[in-house]
């Protein structure tokens, strides 16, 4: 199946702090000429880390239901205290056989991340959970995001006229908006929203469908045809993807909310007909969720 399609990104380039945000040393490392590089850090220099993880209740294991002290130790690890809270964190019931639940969790830092699941699966709890699944990624601004000249160029591209007082206000309105859509791809909130849907992805390579030697021109524009689709789904659906590239098996991780589960069929149905998906877009298992704490996952799971 083919679906809403992330692109090839390149990482934004850093500030001159560290990723801590402390002065970088100066200090070149050894056989180094040039810029001063910045400190070792586990901590990105643009963006967050990001963990998909899916799990069963291992039943068979179960004589009854959740003892109290492993509901107890479940509701600990999906609601942390704050000193142990990493920056997003949502937690799903999911349908199908595959999974149980999810969690989807983000951080600056990847200690903060994997926690989440070390907790769940530490004694006593952990001899009653199976991950069946997981995705480890970062976020990102991709390369395909229009600058303001280039968002210009496509308004006039589209038929608009250049030099317009409307071809102005558009732009300006683009210039205005930017900084908070980067900031919502990098560090971005996760919507209050009842359903969403998970599933990795990677770029084509075979021969006559290969993303990574086509021209950045041809591929922007398709992106760009991409992007256009998504646009009518405004308000019904908020996509993030992050990227796995050198991280995880697949490519990038695409991550969809929806007001209503039928709007993730009809994006994920209408994106399959751009090119960059019908030709050059490969998919990996899709998981679909709806938002729960940890009470509700257990009340649905039948184990409260």
């Amino acid at each position: 199946m083919t679906t809403p399609d992330p692109s090839a990104g390149r990482p934004v380039p850093s500030t001159a702090a560290s990723p801590a945000g402390r002065p970088t040393s100066g200090r070149p490392s050894p056989g180094h000429r040039g810029a001063p590089l910045p400190e070792p850090s586990t901590v990105p220099e643009t963006g967050w880390h990001c963990g998909h993880y899916f799990y069963r209740f291992r039943r068979e294991s179960l004589s009854g239901r959740l003892s109290q002290e492993c509901q107890t130790q479940f509701k600990a690890a999906l609601q942390p205290a704050a000193e142990l809270a990493p920056e997003r964190l949502g937690t799903y019931w999911t349908s199908g056989h595959r999974a149980d639940f999810a969690v989807m969790i983000m951080d600056p830092d990847p200690a903060k991340v994997d926690a989440v699941h070390q907790r769940l699966i530490a004694p006593p709890l952990g001899q009653f959970i199976e991950a069946t699944w997981s995705f480890v990624s970062l976020s990102e601004v991709s390369e395909y995001v229009p600058t303001i000249e280039e968002y210009e160029r496509r308004l006039i591209a589209g038929g608009e006229v250049a030099g317009s007082a409307e071809v102005a206000a558009k732009v300006g309105a683009y210039e205005r908006r930017l900084p908070m859509m980067n900031e919502q791809r990098l560090r971005p909130d996760f919507p209050d929203w009842p359903s969403a849907c998970f599933y990795p992805m990677s770029k084509s390579r075979v021969v006559g469908a290969n993303w990574f030697t086509e021209p950045f021109s041809a591929r922007n524009a398709m992106m760009a045809e991409h992007a256009q689709s998504g646009m009518a789904f405004a308000g019904k659906v908020s996509q993030l993807i992050t990227v796995g590239v050198g991280i995880d098996d697949w490519e990038w991780m695409v991550t969809l909310w929806g007001r209503n589960p039928e709007y993730l069929k009809e994006i994920v149905y209408k994106m399959r007909f751009d090119e960059a998906s019908a030709k050059y877009g490969e998919f990996g298992p899709f998981y679909v969720g709806y938002r729960a704490g940890a009470e509700e996952i257990l009340e649905h799971c039948q184990l409260k």
